[in-house]
């Protein structure tokens, strides 16, 4: 499903610990990392999308999450002209979102990046609240600045802290160091 600017309505998924800290995942056979997203279907709400998502591409159920908040409307981006496919109509030029952040109430366990027949991830890790904005692919960093920005205040609420972004105030900040 593609609206009449060339968009394909999606929806994003922070999952957060009580620590601050959030899901990041690397592609199948790629080395770009993201959060979990995913297209909506044409009968679905954003949340009904989200809960699809969210099960399979990372395994876990509603019972393991509770959703905190989201951004209120569509945040765009536009894929790179190399990414658009041109000879499809309609053509595809970026996707809009809606942006879900979560609260991981489930055990590590119950992550299963395999409960899919084609999995989206092979390797996810726990990572600072504002790493992922520094590091996903370029084209979707505005998204994930907005997104972020947007759902700070209830990532604060939940964690009782300041997420300063440490990777912007200092570049040395390394690649965190927990990895699954």
């Amino acid at each position: 499903m593609i609206d009449p600017d060339g968009y394909r309505p999606n929806v994003g998924i922070v999952l957060i610990r009580d620590d601050g800290r959030v899901f990041w995942a690397r592609r199948v056979n790629r080395d770009g990392w993201q959060f979990p997203q995913g297209g909506m279907r044409t009968d679905e709400t954003p949340l009904e999308a989200m809960y699809r998502e969210l099960e399979e591409e990372t395994g876990l159920q509603p019972e393991h999450v509770e959703v905190l908040g989201a951004t209120p409307g569509w945040l765009r981006y536009r894929l790179p002209n190399r990414y658009v496919r041109h000879h499809v109509r309609p053509t595809c030029v970026g996707q809009k979102q809606v942006w879900f952040l979560l609260r991981f109430t489930g055990e590590e366990a119950h992550f299963r990046l395999d409960a899919n027949e084609k999995p989206e991830f092979d390797l996810w890790r726990w990572v600072d609240f504002w790493y992922p904005s520094e590091h996903v692919v370029s084209f979707k960093r505005r998204v994930y600045e907005q997104a972020l920005k947007h759902l700070l205040p209830m990532a604060e609420a939940l964690c009782q802290t300041p997420l300063r972004n440490t990777y912007r105030d200092d570049p040395a900040a390394a690649e965190p160091a927990f990895s699954r």
